[in-house]
Order: structure tokens, then sequence, then C-alpha cells
């Protein structure tokens, strides 16, 4: 570990973009799209949690399951960036765009993404998710970065590890205390009120600050004097380790997830069960679950882009692009086929909770084949705009700082 610190094992400097960082973050920010394509769109949403093994099917769990992948990474990601900036920029110019940039994240979350997922100009709510999370966890890691770096792996691995001691934890009431709580470590949809507005608390806090942490800490290894057969060993070491961890620590079956596993009907559906992790707040064994392969795939995806990778490497240099707009493109979808479906459009907007809560959707909704055909659509339609975005942030990226907020 202490070699990943200091990245021991070196070749000559030199500047380089590492691809494979781009191509994961495309191939999950394409898989997050299914997930809110589901949410609009998938009949059974509206009736029962696609994880519930006593209703769901197959495909439907591993069209959700897929999807966690999604939030974690996305953090882990942002703090071998972070780290990366900081190696070009220094620490100091990296505390303040690490902090400017995550109020910026928060207030997009408040503003913007809200709206979108609502379509609700009144905000009777405001959901406080991904964006919220990785926009504090920024934040905080805006003062972290400040601390010996070996002092903030050990944290990060506290908080990862260990905030499933939390679990029991529980502030009860309407005070500033409870809602502090539960924006740390607890997910909340709708108890929390500030005057007429109300907060649906999605992602809670401790995990994600624990994640960008360690992210920061592997950018070590993405330094320009680092070997490259160096990197794929060491990513190669935690990602199994990682999933070897999460097996062991499942099967035990007595920490690292408040939801245990168990036999079921059949042997598939017992390996549901094992896999079928909290996401809200991300317990260990989701995070062992999710960043294992993430690490693996970084490993053995440092190689020549081919015409498919290619494309999809375009989402991942211009994931906040992608994020903004195919939040009001799928809703927007949703709105028509709501109509088409003879209903009305208002059954659509107006929300004050998740859309896949509210009651009104019930009986609304389509196949999973439908769900699929319309993601796939949504990845054609949005392809063009995001390369048209990634030429135009490539050429002006040194000269528009405000870039660097996309």
């Amino acid at each position: 570990m202490t070699t990943l610190l200091t990245g021991s094992a070196t070749v000559p400097a030199k500047s380089r973009r590492i691809e494979s960082i781009d191509l994961l973050r495309g191939f999950i920010i394409i898989i997050m799209a299914l997930d809110h394509v589901r949410d609009y769109f998938h009949a059974y949403s509206y009736v029962h949690d696609p994880t519930d093994l006593q209703h769901t099917s197959v495909p439907i769990f591993i069209t959700r399951w897929i999807t966690h992948y999604c939030a974690p990474i996305f953090t882990l990601l942002a703090g071998v960036s972070a780290s990366l900036y900081g190696l070009k920029n220094g620490r100091k110019s990296l505390s303040v765009f690490l902090f400017t940039r995550g109020l910026w994240l928060v207030l997009l979350e408040l503003a913007y993404v809200t709206l979108m997922w609502t379509f609700n100009p009144h905000y009777p709510a405001f959901i406080l998710q991904v964006i919220w999370a990785l926009g504090i966890s920024m934040m905080a890691l805006a003062l972290l970065i400040h601390l010996p770096r070996k002092v903030l792996l050990v944290l990060g691995l506290v908080l990862v590890f260990g905030h499933n001691l939390l679990d029991g934890v529980h502030v009860p009431g309407q005070s500033a205390g409870a809602l502090f709580w539960t924006l740390l470590h607890e997910q909340n949809f709708g108890s929390f009120h500030i005057g007429p507005f109300t907060l649906i608390i999605g992602y809670p806090l401790i995990p994600f600050i624990g994640i960008i942490c360690l992210g920061y800490c592997l950018g070590s290894l993405y330094n320009p004097d680092v070997a490259s057969d160096y990197r794929k060993k060491m990513l190669r070491n935690l990602g199994l380790s990682a999933v070897l961890l999460f097996i062991v620590i499942r099967a035990i079956n007595m920490y690292g997830d408040p939801a245990h596993w168990s036999v079921q009907k059949n042997f598939i559906f017992t390996i549901l069960s094992f896999v079928n992790v909290t996401k809200y707040p991300p317990s260990l064994l989701f995070m062992l679950m999710t960043i294992g392969p993430a690490l693996l795939f970084l490993a053995y995806s440092e190689k020549p882009l081919n015409k498919f990778t290619s494309k999809v490497i375009v989402f991942g240099k211009v994931p906040m692009f992608f994020y903004l707009i195919h939040i009001p493109v799928i809703h927007g979808m949703g709105v028509v086929a709501a109509i088409v479906s003879g209903r009305s459009a208002s059954d659509m907007v107006n929300f004050t909770t998740w859309v896949t809560a509210n009651a009104q959707l019930v009986g609304y909704g389509f196949s999973l084949i439908v769900v699929y055909v319309i993601w796939i659509i949504t990845i054609v339609l949005l392809y063009p705009l995001c390369l048209r975005f990634s030429k135009y942030k490539a050429a002006n990226y040194q000269n528009k700082k405000w870039l660097s907020y996309f």
C-alpha cells in the first residue's frame, strides 16, 4: 500500500490521458440511463421493488441490480480525477476547485436536477441524491486533502469499512439533530419538512465521503511517473481482493450489510439474495461488490479503443453534460408515453415524491422489452450532442475555465 501512495515503480514522466477512466465512466453513465428509463416506463416499478425477491423475476432484478454500480464508481473516479488535477495544478488550487465544484453540484441538484425529475416549478420537494452526495463529498475532500495521504487513506477505509456499525443508530423526530443524522447515514423519503418544502434524502453522505477519499488515494497510481504494468498489477490485486472480501464477508452473513442473505426457492434466487445488498446508504458489501469489478475493469481496459469503445468513451468524457440533459429527455418521453397510454399528462408531472412512489401512476407503464428499446433510443439520440460537446470541450478547455465544472 505504501508503494501505491508513493508510486515507487516509475517510468520517465510524460503527459498523457488515461482513456480507461473515461471508458469506465462512459459505460457507467450509459447503464445509469437504463435505471432512469426504467423509473419512467416500467409498469412493474410502480407496483413492486425490482429487488423484492418475493415478486421479481431474474431479468427485472438484473436490470435494477446492474445499475448499482453507478453511484460508487462515479464517486471513486471523482477522487481519482481530483488527484490528477492536484498533480497538475497544486494542492491549493485543487482545494479551491473541489469546494467550488462541489457547491456548484449541490446547487444544480436543488435548482435544476430536482426540477427535471419532477417538472414541478413550485419545488414542493427537493430530492437529494447522487449529484448532491458527490458535491458534498467534493467539498469534504477539499478540506481533507490537506491531511497526509496515508492519513486520508486510513480515514477512507474507516468510513467505508466501519460505517455499518452505525446502522442501529437512529435519531427520531424532526429536530435539527435528526435531520443532520439522516443526511449522514439514513435514507429518508419525505419525513423532513422545512416550511413548505419536503426533503427527499436518497443518498446519505458518510460512505460517499469514504469512497472519494479512497479514490483520491487511488489516483496516485495514475501519476505520470508510475509504470503502466505496475498500475495494472495493483488495480488487479485490489479489485480481486475486494471481490473476494465481498464473497467471504457476505457468506459469513454477520456484518457489512443490514440485510442478510438467505436460501430462496431455487439456486438462482439464492444467488440473487446473496448479491442483493443495501444501496441507501451503500453498505460495505455494496461498495466491495461494485468497486471491486470497477478496479478490475480499469486494470484490463488500458488498451487501444475499438469501434465500439470509441463511441462509449464519448459519454465518459462529458458525464455531467449527459446527466443534465438525459433526465429531461427521459421525463419528457414519459409524459408523451402517459398521454399515448390514455392518461393525463399531469400524471407524469408535479411529483412531490420519487416517480415510482407516485400512487397516481399505478397501472401505467410498459414491459421490460419496451424499457430496453427506449433506453437504446435515448442513448442514440444523445450521442451526437455528447460528441459535439466533447469536441467543444477539448478545443476550449484551456481557455474557458467554466468547462471544468462540466
